[in-house]
């Protein structure tokens, strides 16, 4: 895999907090797409969209996983019946590599950043969790046409 080193620009964002069992992810996406097409505040076609895992579901206990849906913003967003909050993604370097193909196998690519590319690198981790940039979208495309650019946060 092709890891580059960049800098992520700051990115202010709406964001729904999902706690609980990963297998429940999908029920909060829908809140969070609900929410999009209510307000308008952050549209798909031309808002970028990202997941921000907190931990590992394979490794977590469900009362302890969180993952937050994301979406860019232009302007602060007003309290709202779905608990969508403001937020960011901090700037600053990351490592950046690119998944193929199915979110069911992105645990894949981010072992292998934290696995073999970073112990074998001179980098150290920043404290804000690695993050997901989905260039496209499942409604849009066939699951193996999916691109998801995955950061990791560097000091």
């Amino acid at each position: 895999m092709k890891v580059e080193i960049v800098h992520f620009a700051p990115q202010a964002v709406a964001l729904l907090t999902h706690n609980g069992s990963a297998t429940k992810l999908m029920e909060t996406a829908a809140q969070f797409i609900k929410w999009r097409k209510e307000s308008g505040l952050s549209p798909v076609k031309t808002s970028d969209t990202y997941g921000i895992p907190y931990s590992d579901p394979a490794v977590t206990d469900d009362n302890d996983f969180r993952f937050d849906f994301a979406g860019s913003v232009k302007q602060p967003i007003s309290d709202n019946q779905y608990g969508v909050k403001n937020g960011e993604i901090l700037a600053g370097r990351c490592a950046l590599v690119r998944h193929f193909g199915s979110h069911d196998t992105i645990s894949d690519t981010v072992y292998y950043l934290y696995r073999q590319w970073l112990p074998n690198s001179t980098e150290e981790v920043r404290d804000f969790p690695c993050f997901f940039h989905y260039l496209n979208l499942i409604h849009e495309v066939d699951e193996c046409d999916l691109i998801t650019d995955i950061y990791l946060p560097l000091k």
